[in-house]
């Protein structure tokens, strides 16, 4: 992937990522998320890691997007009223994000190995769906069973707490 769709791709994700805190309707944020999820698995395919951006499509931007949508349509949650801006607030706000972005470059550039180039990724044999299969279902199988039990009672508790009781 060339530098120019990497920045489109990085940039399409800031902007979506901070349309997600700065819209106030909980949709329009959530959808601002899925496209932020898109963007991402672009970024992953780009890197020739073409199981887990096909999985960040499928289970972030498919799956839980849709659970988040259900849930914020079943709480019947509103846009939030328009507020006055705070201005003193705000520029506090930018003065420490500006002083957080000053402390990061500093720490950066202090560090040796932030300017080394890494070497190029070696092309393995195996395929990536065998191996991240071996690893979830030989070394982390019981944690994957309980999070499927998780996510049942999860589901069950949503259904039950949404239904309505007639009188």
């Amino acid at each position: 992937m060339s530098a120019f769709l990497f920045w489109i791709f990085a940039l399409l994700m800031l902007v979506f990522g901070a349309a997600v805190i700065i819209n106030r309707n909980p949709v329009a944020s959530a959808l601002s998320l899925v496209v932020s999820f898109l963007g991402l698995a672009a970024l992953f395919l780009s890197l020739d890691a073409y199981f887990v951006g096909i999985i960040q499509v499928l289970v972030y931007a498919g799956a839980i997007m849709v659970l988040f949508l259900f849930i914020i349509m079943l709480l019947d949650l509103r846009g939030e009223k328009l507020r006055k801006i705070n201005w003193i607030a705000s520029a506090g706000g930018l003065a420490v994000a500006f002083a957080l972005m000053l402390q990061i470059f500093s720490v950066v550039e202090k560090f040796p190995a932030a300017k080394q180039t890494f070497p190029p990724i070696t092309r393995s044999t195996s395929d990536d769906v065998h191996r991240i299969g071996l690893l979830l279902f030989n070394n982390y199988n019981l944690p994957f069973q309980v999070i499927g039990v998780v996510i049942l009672v999860a589901t069950v508790g949503v259904v039950v707490l949404s239904r309505r009781e007639t009188r």
